[in-house]
């Protein structure tokens, strides 16, 4: 009964106060995307409803062709009606639809697409680096050198209310509502750097640098994962980005970077 009244009154606090809370982490049987952070996230997830809208329209045209035909031209003997003819408005028709179809599946899509491979002039320039099995950073804006490395915390070291196998022990911490470009390259083998409520999904190659811009519009705790199966250790890469006001950024890295504590 307690834990009932609990609830109650967080869920009164939430609703009175218009407190929003964001899942910028993976739940348990989650099928649906995490919260976007960033524009580009927001069109991934606008594209991909307008496409599945999409997709359940032409599936159930189909599968209603199938029954129909199935039973209008259904013969215990196996045998086809003689009177089929070629039909060829129709076949015209079935040709030029679906190709309509994808015109405008392909228009939005080579957008986004554009616009995730833009490169803008950026205020902040983080190098990532793969390594097997962890991640380091480098920061060099600001005249200050600034690098780390990021382990997972273990579970003896994790701290209540943190996520285990996610959680790492140096967060990159970044600017809100600034333009951050993330250079990103591996020092053995392929890995990938990917978080998706930012959006990002980008190869970590050997001997390469890629890169990719993004625009982080509020604060918050954002978590990834290697997506690139590099090795035993594959599964213990995570990644957590950290989005601060732009005062408070400044005086991380001021102070050399290392935890972040908000009071």
């Amino acid at each position: 009964m307690q834990l009932l009244y609990s609830y109650v009154i967080i869920c009164s606090l939430f609703f009175f106060n218009n407190i929003t809370v964001f899942a910028d982490a993976p739940k348990h049987y989650q099928l649906s995307f995490q919260d976007p952070a960033t524009p580009i996230m927001e069109g991934i997830i606008h594209f991909h409803h307008d496409l599945f809208t999409i997709l359940i329209f032409i599936g159930f045209f189909v599968c209603y062709l199938f029954i129909a035909f199935f039973i209008k031209f259904y013969n215990k003997n196996n045998n086809l009606p003689l009177n089929l003819k070629i039909n060829h408005i129709l076949e015209i028709v079935w040709t030029l639809v679906p190709a309509a179809i994808l015109v405008v599946i392909a228009i939005p899509s080579f957008a986004l697409l554009y616009a995730m491979d833009e490169l803008i002039e950026c205020a902040v320039t983080i190098k990532v680096i793969g390594h097997q099995w962890f991640w380091s950073y480098e920061y060099n804006d600001r005249d200050t050198k600034l690098d780390f490395e990021s382990h997972m915390v273990a579970d003896e070291d994790l701290i209540a209310g943190r996520f285990r196998l996610l959680e790492v022990n140096n967060r990159v911490f970044v600017p809100k509502k600034t333009f951050i470009q993330f250079l990103i390259t591996s020092q053995d083998v392929l890995h990938s750097w990917a978080i998706p409520s930012l959006g990002i999904k980008m190869d970590a190659c050997p001997g390469r640098l890629n890169g990719i811009s993004t625009f982080i519009k509020r604060k918050g705790v954002f978590y990834g994962q290697c997506s690139e199966i590099c090795g035993v250790n594959h599964a213990f890469m995570p990644i957590v980005v950290q989005a601060l006001d732009v005062e408070d950024y400044v005086t991380w890295v001021d102070n050399g970077g290392g935890d972040f504590n908000e009071n």
